[in-house]
């Protein structure tokens, strides 16, 4: 008892659910809610759920006057059957061959994403990388989806959906942003009145208005400004008005870094004969990103949620498929399954995300060696 009371463990423990009075009650409450509650979610989710077969019935039988009723517990056939065009679309779910394109891109993501996020990589090595990768990864992806530059099948931007229109719209609008949201921030910084201006009503704009507005704007108003015969499709549509949205956000998060840059670290870089490029560049804008990684990444933590909007201008992506595919005739009534799944998703991807940020914060924190030392 007394090496439990000395673990860290403990120490965790009492920290943070045994504090004071006030935590030790809501911790108590926590436990009788969660000790009524997830018995029954664990009898209708696992212990009396379907998974087996292939359509409905299975999850369905005959009460006492005969009449056919949804059974006990959680029908996860309904996932199960419904799995590729969650992820892929109706156009890959009709295409089973052509499953594979959407499968490699997102494997090719993952693997630059683990590659970049390496230790073991030269850092020199991992920004030439990213910096391609910038540019290489949109064209090939776009490539692999669509089909026509390679001689495959063509599918069409509107024919994706799923969580790959999600995952296309998620990133392409991160990608985009990230280097407008510097430029913005700089602009604003700047003493040039007319590029902080610009920047300004840039930023204030698109932040206070709702992306939801912006997706409508650019879906009605944005094909007047071109030809008549000009059709941009929707996807395009959808990430011009997600980039410009979050560009906004980005470039507050970054402008925020840069107010925190202590003022001699400008001095320093001007003392030692660097040009406005060069101290930024070298010297401010690291410091000005290491200090904004949680609030940028929090952003985009918010456009791949936000990406569900697009059914605004009539995509439809993860969340927005399964609702649809949970109103169809055969699965209807299933809805909390499919919510559960898509929830799910969405998860793993935000905590995802989050744990990568953390650990960005850590291999750039050039105080955490002090601050280990002073625990210790």
């Amino acid at each position: 008892m007394n090496s439990f009371l000395r673990s860290k463990t403990w120490r965790w423990m009492y920290r943070n659910l045994f504090s004071s009075t006030l935590n030790t009650s809501l911790t108590f409450i926590a436990v009788i809610f969660l000790a009524y509650y997830i018995p029954a979610l664990l009898q209708w989710g696992i212990f009396d759920a379907t998974i087996s077969g292939d359509d409905a019935s299975v999850c369905r039988q005959i009460n006492e006057n005969g009449d056919l009723v949804d059974g006990p517990g959680a029908c996860w056939t309904f996932i199960k059957v419904r799995m590729p065009q969650f992820l892929f679309g109706l156009w890959y779910t009709s295409n089973s061959d052509e499953i594979w394109r959407p499968v490699l891109a997102f494997l090719l993501l993952a693997g630059l994403f683990g590659f970049l996020g390496s230790g073991r990589v030269d850092h020199r090595l991992r920004w030439k990388i990213a910096i391609a990768s910038l540019i290489g990864y949109p064209l090939i992806a776009f490539a692999l989806l669509h089909g026509s530059w390679l001689g495959l099948p063509v599918a069409t931007t509107s024919d994706w959906g799923g969580l790959t229109l999600t995952l296309v719209l998620s990133v392409i609008g991160i990608i985009v942003a990230l280097p407008i949201g510097i430029v913005l921030a700089l602009a604003r910084n700047s003493t040039l009145p007319v590029f902080k201006t610009i920047a300004v009503i840039w930023i204030e704009l698109f932040r206070g208005t709702p992306l939801i507005t912006i997706l409508f704007i650019a879906s009605v108003l944005l094909p007047l400004f071109f030809a008549e015969g000009v059709d941009l499709d929707k996807v395009l549509r959808a990430m011009v008005a997600i980039t410009i949205f979050q560009s906004a956000y980005t470039a507050e998060a970054i402008r925020g870094g840069l107010a925190a840059i202590p003022k001699g670290q400008f001095e320093a870089a001007e003392a030692l004969g660097l040009g406005y490029w060069r101290k930024m560049i070298f010297i401010v804008l690291p410091q000005s990103l290491k200090i904004s990684i949680p609030a940028i990444v929090n952003s985009f933590i918010e456009l791949y949620k936000d990406t569900s909007l697009v059914l605004i201008i009539g995509l439809l992506d993860l969340l927005n498929t399964v609702s649809i595919s949970a109103r169809s005739p055969e699965w209807k009534g299933y809805d909390a399954e499919g919510f559960i799944f898509a929830a799910a998703v969405y998860f793993i991807f935000c905590y995802g995300m989050s744990r990568y940020s953390q650990k960005l914060e850590q291999r750039f924190d050039t105080n955490l060696a002090g601050r280990r030392a002073q625990q210790e």
